[in-house]
């Protein structure tokens, strides 16, 4: 089992369900090297309290050393009085900068993993919206979840412990060396017992914990998915199926968690054997040069008492830098969301115009396998389009390309004559917005929820966005209004308040094209065509392309656009379109039975 992957690990299935990229160790370093300047006065006054208690810790040992001196010597006055009292002093001082470093060093974690959740989430949300879609919910949950809470120790205790740790082990080697400079050769001799013992173990350790993080990641990601589709699998009776797949997640990941342990359980003895090897030594070494005349009893006493203050940051540093190795894993895949391009664009991309264009598009969610097939449209300034056909034909996506959610695998979009792809997502997001049947209400009041759209909207502003999609009734009637606290935990809205709430946001965020993916879907035929009517005055003059199956959406519509097999069948007026008796008119048909 000596640097193999345990039995019944899959890699090719571990790997497919990591979407999202692991950073590599540069751009780890890179990270933290910039997380450490960031609060690197924190950091140096961490290590400067960090000496003085190390410094504190070595006057036991040197006035324990001077008074086996003086007894050795024969002397009558030992002056047990003033020693004590000296180590009274360093003791309490000792004391109270232990606890400085405790607190400082939990302060400084906090701050730092503070930091390290912000810049993944701000980062993540300017991720291109086709990669976290892409993504999935499990890798995503993982990450937020999981290797957050496996950084949180790294971060709270590791680091500046680590940090502490390395200090204390220098300044008592230093002290060591100026004491008793042959004991400092114990140390000497029993470091490459560590050192190979720590190379074979820290050559096997990081790939072990990431492949031991995937394994966790891939489980949660098939439990995410069985629950989120816990009725088309119970329909299809698919139960057995995913209780296999399940088990078998479970077994690679507990595989690797069991390989993980046994190179712990190799580790700690080769820790423990060098401990007694240091301690020996020093007492062997220093026993033998006390015998020769050449070192007194007393720096024998000091330098023995300071190997085996040894023993406490060394353990410190493999205890830590094992945890890092854990944390490491979580942070490269944390940081990993940095390798990803951030569809930031070209900020000289600016449009010169409201006109959307879309130029012999092609476009596949898979390799080799285009939905889309050489797609052209244009949408003047103010134009109503609507997007029609057979479930499945491509509507929704031609959508979202129009709406610079996706970049076309070849042809281009246009607005106003600049390419979408190139634009920054932010300038794209601020003329261009998607509403489509999926709505999501954030844990807060309602004014909050509203305001995500724009943070200076007063409540006026906020009123009538409501009554423009046909909210003021139900929104009026909350006990709190504006204040009431809506989402998990608050007053709980129904899907169709939900989306209504989402329409309202468009109002406010006032872009001039509009792409509705289905958006009154979850409002009953009679309430959906009321608000259409409703958005109708407050959408006059904008462009807005509708992707609906009902066909009343259409019948409103200055263009309307048949969607059949990834490509435009039909483009014309309604009247035109049912008057060509073609795919337009069958749907018509259809709809009116």
């Amino acid at each position: 089992m000596i640097g193999v992957a345990p039995p019944g690990y899959d890699p090719a299935a571990s790997e497919s369900v990591e979407i999202l990229p692991v950073a590599s160790a540069a751009t780890v370093r890179g990270y933290v090297t910039g997380l450490l300047r960031r609060h690197r006065r924190a950091f140096a006054v961490l290590l400067a309290v960090n000496a003085v208690a190390v410094v504190a810790s070595v006057v036991g040992p040197y006035l324990l050393g001077g008074l086996v001196d003086d007894l050795a010597r024969g002397a009558r006055e030992l002056h047990v009085g003033r020693v004590v009292a000296l180590f009274a002093v360093a003791l309490a001082v000792q004391t109270v900068f232990v606890r400085q470093v405790r607190l400082r060093g939990a302060v400084l974690g906090e701050e730092m993993l503070a930091d390290l959740r912000e810049d993944f989430l701000v980062r993540s949300v300017g991720l291109p919206p086709s990669v976290l879609e892409r993504a999935g919910t499990g890798d995503l949950l993982s990450r937020i979840t999981t290797d957050i809470d496996r950084l949180a120790n790294a971060m709270r205790e590791a680091v500046p412990q680590l940090a502490v740790a390395v200090v204390w082990a220098g300044l008592l080697l230093g002290a060591l060396t100026v004491t008793a400079p042959p004991l400092a050769l114990a140390v000497l001799a029993a470091l490459p017992v560590l050192v190979v013992g720590c190379r074979w173990y820290f050559r096997r350790a990081p790939a072990a914990y990431r492949s031991e993080t995937a394994g966790y990641a891939a489980v949660a990601a098939v439990l995410t998915e069985t629950v989120d589709a816990g009725r088309t699998i119970e329909a299809h009776r698919l139960g057995a199926r995913r209780v296999g797949l399940s088990e078998l997640r479970i077994r690679q990941w507990t595989a690797w968690e069991r390989y993980t342990l046994w190179l712990r359980s190799v580790l700690f003895p080769v820790v423990n054997a060098f401990y007694v090897l240091i301690l020996g030594g020093v007492l062997m070494i220093g026993g033998s040069f006390v015998l020769q005349g050449w070192m007194s009893v007393g720096e024998l006493t000091t330098g023995a008492l300071l190997a085996q203050m040894l023993a406490e940051p060394v353990g410190m540093i493999l205890r830590w830098y094992d945890e890092l190795q854990i944390a490491q894993v979580s942070l490269a895949r944390l940081v990993g969301v940095r390798e990803i391009e951030p569809g930031a664009g070209d900020p000289r991309v600016v449009p010169a115009g409201r006109a959307v264009r879309a130029d012999a598009v092609r476009f596949g969610y898979r390799e080799g396998d285009d939905v889309l097939h050489g797609v052209s449209l244009e949408v003047p300034p103010g134009t109503r389009l609507a997007l029609v056909g057979p479930s499945g034909a491509g509507k929704s996506t031609l959508g979202r390309l129009l709406a610079g959610i996706y970049a076309a695998r070849a042809g281009e979009v246009t607005l106003g004559g600049a390419e979408l792809a190139r634009m920054p997502a932010e300038r794209v997001r601020e003329q261009v917005a998607l509403v489509n049947q999926e709505h999501h209400v954030f844990v807060g009041s309602l004014r909050d929820n509203l305001r995500l759209a724009r943070t200076d909207a007063g409540d006026a502003e906020l009123w009538a966005a409501l009554g423009a999609v046909d909210a003021t009734g139900w929104a009026t009637a909350l006990e709190r209004g504006l204040d009431t606290e809506v989402g998990s935990g608050g007053v709980a809205l129904t899907p169709a308040q939900a989306q209504q709430i989402a329409l309202a946001r468009l109002v406010l965020a006032d872009p001039h094209t509009l792409v509705l993916d289905e958006a009154t879907s979850l409002l009953d035929p009679r309430a959906a065509r009321h608000l259409e009517r409703s958005l109708a005055r407050v959408l006059d003059g904008r462009t807005v392309v509708a992707i609906a199956h009902r066909l009343h959406t259409a019948h409103d519509a200055d263009v309307i656009a048949v969607v059949e097999d990834g490509r435009i069948s039909e483009l014309g007026r309604h009247d035109a379109l049912v008057a060509a008796d073609g795919a337009y008119a069958a749907l018509w048909r259809s709809w009116h039975g």
